[in-house]
């Protein structure tokens, strides 16, 4: 399966089902023992095959443009809207999924009344530009009336998401009001909304991109979830979800492509209010949102713990469970699941939850019931094993055979012994006399040797070489080598925070990481529950120092004095043609001085076997350590900067 994680999260077609799954009725399994159950999925997953084959020849026309590797294409189903024209989108509503029962009562959100035609989604091509700054490179998504590409900032330099629609209808003023109300949450568990405007014939919505992000549906293609991933899984969503609430604002389609796992296993959403606009969903009331996001967090978690889709339909990549077991708590699907889970899924999607549990409606309601839950244990990492290499077997003497000695290695000569020592006073004399010499001889020739140095013209005190420090100071230290030779301190004229994306941390105190002292720092603010800045987006970027060297000069290294250790950074160099520090952005700085590191309180980077030719030198933190006194705080600093030329 194919890495969605650089891939946005929208299904190619609408479906109601996908949005707001539907609801089997639950007297279906009221008669079924466990035994009965495993035995319908298995009977099911036999004929898989069969009935896919007959789904084919029922001739349901596709017409929808394949995605993303890893989304399922579904068929979309639009509400009627009898004064709007026929669009391929609406042409596609009426199409049911192939040999399906009876269908059962279905709880679905009310879809918006479209007012004017639908039109198209815009044509464009990879490499047009938008709105003067974003440039088009890949096309993820087409959908009837809207298309979602990946493309860059070409003023921030940096990879973004974006949905295309035509303007003149309700739907892309109701995608773009979603966006903006989207934007104003400020939740890092969410997907950051960038930007939205409506321009002349074009709608553009910019969202954040998570190249290091992998989506939930990518991850299921290998199998369910441990519990300890699961839970963290649901908890996140749940808490964003339910905070969203709270705001009044709702999902509506949350699917396995919304959930996105960063590296640091922290689950972000995608689509919030937006992805319901752009399909033209609304909710029919505040309780009927929260049931609908409810029902779509409980079937995340039964695809997880089960890795089967909970209703009979098959969907984003799982198939579903038979129409005749109906909707059962995942322990009747497979052995060995969590229990509290279990139960936590079956009082979500069951109608009547197994041992007479109450019902979960809401997104709060979920939450605490997450909160209550025992607490799950992460699995403890793989032993580390090591090769084993076979002992060496050397035969005995009484085999009759010999073991070879190694060679042995050559000795150095002994010294030649001295002769012996002249008898009586006359061998003492001699021995003071040859003494007196020789501390004669070693006296004027170092007198000679400095003062013929000191009397050099243009040399001054050249045998030692003068570190210039920061702020001029400067301090003498011996040559040890023809390389520390050439080595010195260059003098530092200015620095200045590097905040590219956000107001400055603490600008002021920029001065205290240059004064030549290592008890004065620049510390940055109180970051909480991630070590990434917060994971705010005004800190995408991190945070640091630039330093200006006052001209283009060569550098050959970095050393660096820290508050605090466990601090993650690097150190680059801007171009040496530059005339003013970058500030838009780190890769401006295009010369790499260190790679990036966790450090400790000091850190004296390699010297460079070529020095780079630069002015500007950016210290750039990407993660801070966690405060000693709250774990779930992250702080870091720099007390002082010096640059080996």
């Amino acid at each position: 399966m194919a890495d969605r994680s650089k891939a946005p999260v929208e299904t190619i077609a609408e479906s109601s089902a996908d949005a707001c799954p539907a609801e089997p009725t639950a007297e279906l399994t009221a008669e079924l023992t466990a035994e009965e159950i495993v035995g319908d999925i298995s009977a099911d997953d036999g004929s898989s095959g069969e009935q896919q084959a007959g789904d084919d020849q029922e001739g349901v026309e596709d017409t929808t443009v394949p995605d993303t590797p890893g989304d399922d294409a579904t068929v979309a189903l639009a509400p009627e809207a009898p004064t709007a024209p026929e669009t391929p989108e609406d042409s596609e509503s009426s199409a049911e999924p192939a040999g399906a029962a009876e269908p059962t009562e279905t709880i679905e959100p009310a879809a918006t009344v479209e007012t004017a035609p639908l039109l198209p989604a815009p044509v464009r091509h990879s490499g047009d530009r938008i709105a003067d700054r974003y440039r088009l490179e890949e096309c993820l998504t087409q959908a009837g009336v809207f298309t979602s590409w990946r493309a860059v900032d070409e003023k921030l330099r940096r990879a973004v998401g974006i949905h295309l629609l035509a303007s003149g209808h309700q739907r892309s003023k109701d995608a773009v009001a979603a966006a903006r109300q989207a934007a104003l949450l400020g939740d890092p568990r969410f997907v950051q909304v960038l930007d939205a405007v409506e321009e002349g014939e074009l709608v553009y919505i910019i969202r954040e991109w998570l190249p290091d992000a992998t989506d939930l549906g990518t991850m299921l293609a290998e199998g369910p979830l441990e519990a300890y991933e699961t839970y963290q899984m649901v908890r996140q969503v749940t808490d964003a979800i339910a905070a969203a609430h709270r705001r009044g604002m709702s999902h509506l389609r949350l699917t396995p492509s919304c959930v996105l796992r960063s590296d640091s296993g922290q689950y972000r959403i995608n689509g919030l209010a937006m992805d319901a606009a752009l399909h033209g969903l609304v909710p029919e009331d505040r309780a009927s949102a929260e049931l609908d996001d409810t029902r779509a967090i409980g079937t995340l978690l039964f695809a997880s713990l089960t890795h089967r889709w909970p209703y009979p339909e098959d969907r984003h990549g799982l198939q579903g469970i038979p129409r005749t077991v109906g909707v059962v708590p995942p322990e009747q699907v497979k052995a060995g699941i969590h229990r509290g889970l279990s139960d936590l899924c079956s009082r979500v999607l069951c109608e009547h939850p197994v041992r007479h549990l109450e019902p979960l409606t809401s997104p709060q309601e979920l939450a605490k019931a997450i909160a209550q839950l025992p607490r799950i244990k992460q699995p403890e990492p793989e032993p580390l094993v090591l090769p084993e290499y076979p002992a060496t077997v050397y035969p005995r003497r009484d085999q009759g055979t010999t073991v070879p000695l190694p060679p042995r290695r050559p000795t150095a000569p002994l010294p030649p012994t001295p002769p012996p020592a002249l008898p009586g006073r006359t061998g003492k004399a001699l021995k003071w006399g040859i003494s007196l010499v020789l501390l004669a001889a070693v006296g004027l020739g170092s007198w000679a040797t400095a003062q013929a140095l000191m009397d050099k013209p243009g040399t001054g005190n050249s045998q030692l070489p003068v570190n210039a420090g920061v702020g001029g100071a400067t301090s003498a230290k011996p040559q040890t080598s023809s390389s520390s030779a050439a080595q010195h301190l260059l003098k530092i004229t200015g620095a200045a925070e590097f905040s590219p994306l956000g107001a400055p941390i603490q600008a002021d105190q920029v001065p205290l990481a240059i004064d030549g002292k290592a008890s004065t720092a620049w510390t940055t603010s109180e970051y909480q529950n991630y070590p990434n800045f917060g994971n705010l987006s005004s800190r995408a970027d991190g945070s640091g120092i630039i330093v200006d060297l006052g001209s283009a000069q060569s550098v050959s290294g970095v050393r660096l004095t820290l508050p605090v250790a466990g601090q993650t950074l690097e150190v680059l160099a801007a171009p040496a043609d530059a005339t003013s520090a970058p500030t838009s952005a780190s890769s401006a700085y295009t010369q790499r001085i260190a790679n990036l590191k966790t450090v400790g309180t000091t850190f004296d980077s390699a010297l460079l076997a070529t020095p780079v030719r630069t002015r500007y030198i950016l210290i750039h933190i990407t993660s801070l350590p966690p405060e000693p006194s709250n774990s779930a705080a992250y702080r870091g600093g720099i007390s002082e900067i010096q640059i080996v030329g």
